[in-house]
């Protein structure tokens, strides 16, 4: 393959890593070595010890750079790690803007441990560019957005933050989770730093740990990969080719739960026992117009509200499909409770404020059969229906 920038993404999700120059192998070897003999005294060579740098670890890496279309991929041993690591961009006095709605492990970061370190921090309803464009100080560095948030699916729009950013001096992270580059490619939008929780969609099958950061400017990519040598979490070799192996059929993965989300999103909105759906494939849905402008698609996580956790406890207890737990991005289908979940660090007054109430669920669309997958949800809504208590007339 002469020059793989002449194919689609969904080819170069098959080649983006190659065959093995060596060897002819069309799967990645996997380097276990931690440590590389130099052959010459004066000279080193490209590799010298497996944090710097590991051929397994350098193709994952380079995998996503090109499907994100940037200059420089990292990989880290999750996806904390790989947004942790970029918010050591930061120095002590500096200000990050952060979407209100925002995963619990990065609302957790962010409020308790940068802080220990001098940096402040805003959440902004990143769905209005008037109250973003207010809450930039002086003294802010970063905008971090998540589009399509977590758990409500609220949609940002990336362009309008990035201008807002680049006319006060200060960079942009995105977390590209839920849309992967497949759907949504922030640096063409001009964001400087994408992240990605790799265990979900890039991975797919619940088996891998990992983290992704990708660059489009070189300077960025230059202090990244000091703070990656730096920090030392870097993804595991074994992990890295599970990883790049499961990257090979994000194509139809997504492209499949992507159709069953929307056909289960349909279902959902007519069920009385549901009090509202999330999900950006609804022509509904706050933001439907921006994410059709900057995505290829609305993709497959939706979210649900039922009144209460009884409500809940009820659902949950009556469905056999959906695995009950954290995570997603998965060929399984996960049903997750974001109120003591992912969002559980996140104090509930904080929550509900966000619209994260205790009858909030999130779906994450599996590969299984649609129709067993709705069967299935209508099975557990019935059993709410039928565990409510009667009316009692008294005549």
């Amino acid at each position: 393959m002469s020059d793989k920038k002449e194919f689609s993404i969904q080819t170069s999700l098959i080649h983006s890593n190659g065959v093995d120059k060596e060897t002819g192998a069309v799967s990645t070897p996997i380097h276990h070595a931690t440590t590389f003999h130099q052959s010459d005294f004066d000279q080193y060579g490209n590799y010298d010890y497996s944090r710097s740098g590991n051929p397994t670890r350098e193709k994952v890496e380079e995998a996503i750079a090109e499907l994100e279309g940037g200059v420089r991929g990292f990989a880290f041993s999750s996806g904390m790690a790989a947004i942790s690591t970029s918010f050591l961009l930061l120095s002590g006095g500096d200000h990050v803007l952060v979407s209100e709605e925002v995963y619990g492990g990065t609302y957790r970061m962010i409020t308790e441990v940068l802080t220990k370190f001098g940096i402040e921090y805003s959440f902004v309803d990143m769905k209005d560019l008037h109250e973003v464009a207010c809450a930039i100080r002086p003294n802010t560095k970063v905008i971090y957005m998540e589009t399509p948030s977590n758990p409500l699916l609220n949609i940002t729009d990336i362009e309008g933050v990035v201008k807002l950013a680049k006319a006060h001096g200060c960079m942009t992270f995105l977390d590209n989770t839920f849309m992967t580059p497949l759907l949504q490619r922030p640096l063409s939008l001009g964001v400087d730093v994408v992240l990605h929780s790799a265990t979900k969609f890039l991975a797919g099958h619940s088996d891998v740990l990992a983290g992704l950061a990708v660059t489009g400017n070189e300077e960025i990519a230059k202090k990244l990969a000091f703070l990656q040598n730096s920090f030392g979490a870097v993804l595991g070799v074994q992990d890295c080719w599970l990883l790049l192996r499961g990257m090979k059929t994000l194509h139809v993965r997504l492209k499949e739960s992507s159709e069953s989300a929307f056909k289960i999103a349909r279902f959902l909105e007519k069920r009385g026992e549901v009090e509202h759906v999330f999900y950006p494939g609804l022509t509904y849905h706050q933001g439907h117009e921006i994410q059709v402008r900057q995505a290829e698609g609305p993709g497959a996580v939706l979210s649900f509200r039922l009144k209460g956790a009884e409500e809940v406890k009820q659902l949950i207890d009556n469905i056999n499909i959906p695995v009950f737990a954290v995570s997603l991005g998965a060929v399984e289908s996960i049903l997750s409770y974001p109120s003591r979940m992912s969002h559980a660090s996140m104090p509930r007054e904080e929550r509900e404020r966000r619209g994260i109430t205790d009858g909030l669920l999130r779906l994450s669309v599996g590969l299984e059969n649609v129709y067993e997958l709705i069967a299935d949800l209508s099975k557990g809504l019935d059993a709410i229906k039928l565990t409510k208590p009667s009316r009692i007339i008294n005549l």
